[in-house]
């Protein structure tokens, strides 16, 4: 059967409409990713990729000197202050996410759960656990500094009213219970973030399983450690990891709380108030340096950490989902 040169034409311009129609979904994404993907190149990679060079330099103030390879880093580990800070700050941020996991995401799982299965006021509850993340973290820490005030916070005042004198204690005061202070208040104003988070998780799960296992005999525990739990892995992976970043990057509340100096006797000293006080008030001719170093030895570590989390997360959830 032969062709005629219409007809061609008309299968030529068919393809050319199919190969553009095919084409035009992933032109459309890329014309809405364009703008986040050109803000995250201009706040996010410009600024690293300059820290990075910034930490291979010695600096004269604000005036680069030559070039000296890893030495701003050999720094950190040699010399002090940064070879005692250092371990002590990053030791509170670890110990600030076990914090979070244990008090903050286990609350917010509980609460989560509690409103799942109690549609009365729900709505009421999510708002008012989640109104605290909304406020400024310097303006919680400040506050709580106040509450907490040995000479007119309430909170010692109550404890002293129903005759509990012995734990009217300093609590910012006193380096044995100013860290505890940080991570609860930390998990009081970021309960409500794990709490939305699986309370979304929980509604989203089939609730045939749930009720299959009741008719089966199963209790309420008998079913969310069996059943619910199990199936929430994905996100519980999500915030442990997204709780892991925002432990090791904690600023505000430590600030608030404990000043630069991370007070008393750097009981309350995290990562990010080191670099803090390395970049604006160390008064070091090389501040520039160090302090890019320190940035970009936290980011390393919380990259590498959080890669490893999530890998470890997606394995485990395909083995618990089989």
């Amino acid at each position: 059967m032969s062709t005629t040169p219409a007809h061609t034409a008309s299968v030529a311009g068919q393809r050319r409409r199919r190969t553009l129609t095919a084409a035009l979904p992933t032109r459309v994404a890329l014309l809405f990713i364009a703008p986040a993907a050109v803000l995250f190149a201009v706040f996010v990679l410009y600024p690293m990729a300059t820290a990075v060079t910034y930490s291979m330099y010695s600096w004269r103030g604000t005036s680069q000197e030559e070039f000296v390879g890893l030495a701003n880093f050999v720094q950190l580990f040699t010399a002090e202050p940064y070879r005692t800070s250092l371990p002590r700050a990053f030791g509170h941020n670890l110990l600030m996410f076990g914090g979070a996991m244990v008090v903050q995401n286990s609350v917010g799982l509980l609460f989560a759960v509690i409103l799942h299965r109690r549609a009365r006021f729900r709505r009421f509850f999510q708002v008012l656990y989640t109104m605290p993340y909304l406020v400024s973290p310097l303006v919680v820490g400040y506050l709580w500094s106040l509450l907490l005030s040995p000479l007119f916070g309430p909170v010692n005042a109550v404890l002293k009213a129903v005759g509990l004198d012995s734990l009217a204690l300093p609590w910012l005061g006193t380096p044995g219970t100013a860290l505890w202070v940080v991570v609860l208040v930390t998990a009081w104003q970021w309960v409500g973030f794990p709490l939305l988070l699986y309370g979304a998780a929980l509604g989203g799960l089939p609730p045939e399983l749930d009720e299959a296992a009741e008719l089966d005999g199963a209790s309420g525990p008998q079913r969310f450690f069996a059943i619910t739990l199990p199936l929430m892995a994905p996100i519980i992976g999500t915030v442990s990891v997204l709780t892991f970043i925002f432990s090791m990057e904690a600023f505000p509340i430590p600030y608030a709380l404990g000043g630069s100096t991370g007070s008393p006797a750097g009981a309350t000293d995290v990562m990010s108030l080191v670099f803090y006080r390395t970049a604006f008030e160390s008064g070091s001719s090389n501040a520039i340096g160090t302090s890019s170093a320190i940035a970009i030895l936290l980011f390393l570590f919380i990259f590498g950490l959080s890669t490893v989390f999530t890998r470890w997360f997606r394995r485990t959830e395909r083995n618990i989902l089989g």
